[in-house]
């Protein structure tokens, strides 16, 4: 069995593929039309990973409410400093700055995308 995708509903297609696609480096696969929705598939950089983003014809004013179950998603970055500079470019903020994990090099940071999931970004120092 292999693990192929995670899928959330978005409220605005533009500002997320904007967020996954400038900001993540994520690339659309594909993209699908069903009856009530629009389907866009981004791949990571490795094309190992996909997040299926849903676009629904009839998307709730507010947006959706994300349950207390989910977490977040966690992307590898190779330098969080380079990504820093990338994210204020882009007009992004941290939700959590970066700080070291287990004072051994490894820094995490935390950003939300347009619709409020969290993405962990870990940056891994290799000895």
């Amino acid at each position: 069995m292999k693990f192929l995708h995670s899928m959330i509903r978005v409220k605005d297609i533009n500002a997320s593929l904007r967020f996954y696609t400038e900001l993540l480096n994520m690339k659309i696969n594909k993209k699908k039309r069903l009856e009530d929705c629009e389907l866009y598939f981004l791949d990571d950089e490795e094309g190992v990973s996909q997040i299926e983003l849903t676009f629904n014809d009839e998307t709730p004013e507010e947006g959706y409410v994300n349950g207390n179950a989910f977490g977040h998603f966690a992307f590898s970055v190779k330098s969080l400093d380079e990504f820093t500079q990338k994210l204020e470019k882009l007009g992004y903020s941290y939700l959590y700055e970066p700080f070291d994990l287990n004072g051994k090099g490894t820094r995490i940071a935390f950003v939300k995308d347009p619709d409020g999931n969290e993405i962990e970004l870990i940056e891994k120092v290799i000895w």
